[in-house]
C-alpha cells in the first residue's frame, strides 16, 4: 500500500511578510514619500495665487496645467527608464522638479501670470516617474507570485491616501505659515522620497529584461495587440469617474453649505480604496485576471448607482462612495498584472506610464465634463455612473483579447531580468542578481 503523500498548504499571506522582504518597506516608503508632492501641489499652487492677488480661477487652470502635463509625460520618462535605468532618470527629474516647486512664489514679484504658468508646467514635466518604476520593481524585489500580487495591491492601495494626506498638510502649513511654505515641504519630501527610492540597490541596479519576441525591440513603439489598447480606453473611463467625482463632491458642498463635505467625500473614497486593496492582496483567486477586471469594473459602477438617486443625502452619499472606492484598487492592480503580460519585457515602464496616463487623462476629462453640468444635480452625479459604465463596456469588449493574454507570445518569450552583478573585490564569484520578470 504506498505511502500517503501530504501536501503541506501554502502559507496564508500577510503584509508582514511582505514588509519584512528586503527593501519592499523601503520603495514603498520612499515612493509614497516622493509621490506626496502629487496631491500637495495642485492645492498649494491654488492657494498661492489666490493669495497672491492672481485670483482662484488663476490658481485653478495653473493647477490643472501641473496636473496635465505631469500626466502627458509618464509615457516619455517611462520609456526612458527602459533604456537607462531608473536613477538616470529620476534623480535629475526630482531636482527640477523641486526647484521649481520652490521657485515658484518668486514668480509673483519678478514676473507675473507668464512666468507662473511656465514654472507650473515645468515642473509638471519634471515630476518623478516613481509610480511606473515601482511597479517595474516588484518583480524583483518580490519573485513569489503571492508576495507580489499582495505588494501590488497594497502599493495600489495606500496610493489614494497621498490625496487625503497632501491636502490637509497644504492646509495646515498655509494656515499656519504660508502657501509658499507648503510649495517648499512639497519640494523637499519630493527629493527626498526620489532619494530613499534611487539609492536603493534594487532601483540602481534595475534594468529592463531582454525579451525575444520579435516586437520587442527598443526602436519600435509598443504593439501588443487591440487587448492593451481597449483596456487603456477602459482605464480612461474609471479615470472620468473619479474626476467628476471630486467635483460632484464640491457641488454637494454648496449645495447643503457643508464645506466640509468637498474633503470628506474622496476621503471616504481613498479610504474604501486604501481598505479594498487589503482585503484583496490578502487573498488568492481562483479566477483568471480577466475574470477578476471584469467582475471588479461591475461592482464599480454597481456601486456609484445609488449615488444617481440619493441626491440630498450628504452622510449616506459619504458612506456609499466608499463602495466604488473598494473596487477602484482591485481593477487598477488587475489592470497592471494585464499590462504587464501583454507588454514586451523590455518595455514595462513605458507601458506601466502608459496606464498611468490613461487614468489621468479621463480623470481630466470628467473634472472638465463636471464642472459644465455642475449646476445640474441629477447629471452630476450620474458621470461617475456614466465613466464606469463606459469602462465596463470596452472591457466586455475587449474580453477576447485580454483572455487571449494568458497565452499571449510575449509572456513565453519572458526572460530573467537584468541587474548588474557585484564582483566582490578579492575576485570569486558574482553574487546573484534580482530575478525581474
Amino acid at each position: 500500500m504506498p505511502p500517503t503523500v501530504f501536501q503541506t498548504p501554502a502559507p496564508r499571506i500577510t503584509y508582514g511578510a511582505v514588509l519584512g522582504t528586503p527593501y519592499v518597506a523601503r520603495l514603498l516608503g520612499g515612493t509614497l514619500t516622493g509621490r506626496l508632492p502629487n496631491g500637495m501641489a495642485p492645492v498649494a499652487i491654488t492657494m498661492w495665487a489666490t493669495t497672491s492677488g492672481s485670483g482662484i480661477a488663476f490658481g485653478g487652470l495653473l493647477s490643472a496645467l501641473y496636473g496635465l502635463s505631469s500626466s502627458l509625460v509618464q509615457p516619455v520618462k517611462g520609456r526612458l527608464m527602459d533604456r537607462h535605468g531608473q536613477t538616470a532618470v529620476d534623480v535629475p527629474a526630482a531636482v527640477l522638479n523641486s526647484t521649481f516647486l520652490a521657485a515658484l512664489p518668486l514668480a509673483g514679484p519678478y514676473g507675473g501670470p507668464g512666468l507662473a504658468t511656465a514654472i507650473v508646467v515645468a515642473g509638471g514635466l519634471t515630476t518623478p516617474s516613481l509610480e511606473a518604476g515601482l511597479r517595474a520593481l516588484w518583480p524583483s524585489v518580490l519573485p513569489e507570485p503571492r508576495l507580489r500580487h499582495a505588494a501590488l495591491a497594497l502599493d495600489t492601495g495606500t496610493q489614494g491616501l497621498l490625496y487625503i494626506v497632501g491636502p490637509l498638510l497644504v492646509a495646515a502649513l498655509a494656515s499656519t505659515y504660508d502657501p509658499a511654505v507648503a510649495l517648499a515641504v512639497a519640494a523637499v519630501l519630493g527629493l527626498f522620497g526620489t532619494a530613499v527610492v534611487v539609492l536603493a540597490p534594487p532601483s540602481r541596479r534595475w534594468r529592463p529584461a531582454p525579451s525575444q519576441a520579435p516586437m520587442a525591440g527598443t526602436s519600435a513603439p509598443i504593439s501588443p495587440g487591440t487587448g492593451l489598447v481597449l483596456m487603456f480606453i477602459a482605464l480612461a473611463g474609471i479615470g472620468c469617474a473619479i474626476g467628476a467625482m471630486n467635483v460632484w463632491s464640491i457641488a454637494m458642498a454648496e449645495r447643503h453649505g457643508q464645506d466640509m463635505l468637498s474633503g470628506i467625500i474622496p476621503a471616504a473614497f481613498s479610504a474604501g480604496s486604501f481598505l479594498g486593496g487589503l482585503v484583496y492582496g490578502r487573498r488568492t483567486w481562483r479566477a483568471s485576471t480577466t475574470d477578476r477586471l471584469i467582475t471588479a469594473a461591475a461592482a464599480f459602477l454597481a456601486g456609484w448607482l445609488p449615488l444617481t438617486v440619493l441626491l440630498d443625502a450628504p452622510a449616506v452619499d459619504t458612506v456609499a462612495v466608499a463602495v466604488p472606492g473598494a473596487f477602484l484598487t482591485v481593477v487598477v492592480a488587475c489592470a497592471y498584472v494585464t499590462t504587464d503580460v501583454l507588454t514586451p519585457a523590455a518595455r514595462t515602464s513605458e507601458a506601466y506610464a502608459w496606464l498611468i496616463l490613461s487614468i489621468g487623462v479621463g480623470q481630466s476629462a470628467g473634472t472638465a465634463l463636471a464642472g459644465r453640468l455642475a449646476e445640474q444635480p441629477l447629471a452630476s452625479a450620474s458621470l461617475p455612473a456614466a465613466g464606469a459604465a463606459l469602462a465596463l463596456a470596452v472591457l466586455l469588449a475587449a474580453r477576447r483579447y485580454l483572455r487571449s493574454a494568458e497565452n499571449w507570445p510575449i509572456a513565453r518569450h519572458r526572460r530573467p531580468g537584468r541587474t548588474r552583478l557585484k564582483v566582490p573585490r578579492s575576485g570569486g564569484t558574482p553574487t546573484a542578481p534580482l530575478i525581474q520578470k
